[in-house]
């Protein structure tokens, strides 16, 4: 299908799911955001879902003098955010050390999440095992909060054996284990009972002889990770979608790198997600923030950043960044007004202890926008109000239109439901019926976006065809022209379906386009 169009963008998507043919493309007023950083507990590159502040607290330790990440889930939540993904990572951190005696040698223990607040204990017994068994052992563990003293998690692993060689061997069932793991040597005997010696009814548990450590301060490497190993930003690759990516600072007085964001760039661009980003705490002025922006190489519609640092109205402290709050008002705009709309209106504002670090006027506005970069200044009521919606991208007259943050999440959030939701057609048999199948699956998700206000008017165009490659591999190709709600003139995307997932092939305005179908 030729479409004519231009400024091509190449997307990855992973699916993990396919949607049956018959099934309505979903419209979720929700949106995700993922955060990458430092904190003192929880699992390591692992994306785990919180919905509050005290989840936050209570998986991974809350706010850490060493670490941005607490204030900017913190500000999260506190301005409307919901649904949230923690990656905790870090750099030489180790978990703390348990040895459990064992007749001259020990069975040595090592907490699976690093920290020095991570707490766990052990204790052994040998219920149910014959006397004349001198392998097997029953092991139970705990994680213990560390303020409160009360018993987060707990395991059991009854009848196993210290021998290495033993299909119940202790290493090889800790293994499935979210709290520790056996260390070499071995030991050369089962660990000795921990049976209290006066009430003998009561375990004693073992307490850790080596505390974890908390490691050091991040480097952009440690955020960006492997994406063989899934770690750093790429422990995203676990999870399904997100919609919005931010990197707190890695640590006090310390901008998030370059390299660090350039990289998450990319992956945003992968991921059809929206990556925010802090102004750095060197740019004392809009001149110098214009001028930083270009300098760095930030210019891409995946983008967003609002400057300047904020304050607290009534504390003498250093400017903060604010990507946290800037995160949940996105994720309460999708749920309250839409993607398609902007930031600049009523209850959706930074609260009122938050003031800008720097007074921004209309000429300092223009010269943000120009470099691709929104402004906060200060607004009526107390409460500062956020100009612009612009997105960083930059270049051709068409693609800075593209680049009008409100046209581009929304081109993102309807790739990704149409992707996800016609995957089946790739497999579907090729009959006349396959086309306007999934044309009409389209048009009615296209009517329910309609109904909740999102399009200037309700005139779309939708064509799909299929091609088959050299190796017999189907594509489907989906063309789609709407008029978005914040755009002057109608959007044409291209999109590329195959079972390895989908590509845009083309975005791009449609002034000329035919919205008589």
């Amino acid at each position: 299908m030729e479409t004519g169009l231009s400024d091509a963008v190449d997307r990855g998507i992973t699916v993990t799911e396919i949607a049956a043919m018959d099934q309505p493309i979903a419209v979720s007023p929700e949106t995700t955001a993922a955060f990458v950083g430092r904190a003192l507990r929880g699992p390591l590159n692992t994306p785990v879902m919180i919905n509050g502040i005290g989840d936050f607290q209570r998986r991974f330790g809350g706010s850490w003098s060493r670490s941005s990440l607490g204030p900017a889930v913190r500000q999260f939540f506190e301005h409307g955010g919901r649904n949230l993904y923690i990656v905790r990572v870090a750099n030489n951190a180790r978990g703390a050390m348990l040895c459990l005696p064992a007749d001259g040698s020990a069975l040595v223990l090592r907490a699976v999440e690093p920290g020095s607040t991570e707490l766990i204990r052990a204790a052994v017994d040998y219920d149910g095992i014959d006397a004349d068994d001198d392998t097997l052992f029953n092991l139970t563990l705990q994680r213990i909060n560390p303020t409160s003293g009360r018993i987060e998690d707990q395991e059991f692993f009854r009848r196993v054996s210290y021998c290495e060689e033993a299909d119940e061997f202790v290493g090889e069932k800790l293994l499935g284990s979210s709290l520790a793991r056996v260390e070499r040597p071995y030991p050369a005997h089962r660990p000795e009972c921990t049976i209290d010696a006066e009430w003998r009814s009561a375990a004693t548990y073992s307490e850790p002889v080596q505390a974890g450590t908390d490691g050091t301060e991040l480097s952009d490497y440690d955020l960006i990770g492997s994406r063989k190993n899934r770690t750093g930003l790429f422990a995203l690759e676990q999870i399904e979608e997100f919609d919005i990516l931010y990197l707190p600072p890695p640590g006090k007085g310390i901008d998030t790198g370059p390299a660090a964001i350039l990289a998450a760039e990319q992956y945003c661009r992968e991921r059809r997600a929206m990556l925010v980003v802090d102004p750095r705490a060197e740019w004392a002025s809009a001149a110098q923030a214009a001028s930083g922006v270009r300098e760095l190489g930030y210019a891409s519609a995946n983008m967003v950043g609002y400057y300047p640092r904020m304050r607290d109205r009534d504390a003498d402290e250093m400017a903060r960044v604010a990507g946290g709050a800037i995160a949940g008002l996105l994720c309460k705009q999708d749920r309250t007004v839409g993607p398609w709309g902007d930031l600049d209106q009523p209850g959706l504002g930074l609260q009122r202890s938050l003031v800008p670090a720097v007074e921004i006027d209309d000429e300092d506005a223009a010269l943000l926008h120009r470099a691709g970069l929104n402004a906060i200044s200060a607004g009526v009521a107390g409460r500062s109000r956020l100009l612009g919606a612009l997105a960083m991208g930059r270049g051709s007259e068409s693609h800075r239109r593209l680049s009008q943050l409100p046209v581009q999440r929304f081109c993102l959030r309807i790739v990704s439901d149409i992707a996800s939701a016609t995957k089946w057609a790739v497999f579907a048999e090729n009959n006349g019926e396959l086309a306007p199948h999934v044309c009409a699956q389209i048009r009615s998700y296209l009517y329910c976006l309609d109904d909740l206000g999102a399009f200037a008017d309700d005139r779309f165009v939708v064509e799909c065809g299929t091609s088959v490659d050299e190796h017999g591999a189907r594509e489907v190709t989906i063309l789609v022209v709407f008029h978005p709600l914040s755009s002057d003139e109608p959007i044409s995307l291209t999109l590329h379906i195959t079972a390895s997932g989908c590509r845009v092939g083309s975005a791009a305005f449609a002034p000329s386009a035919d919205l008589s179908a």
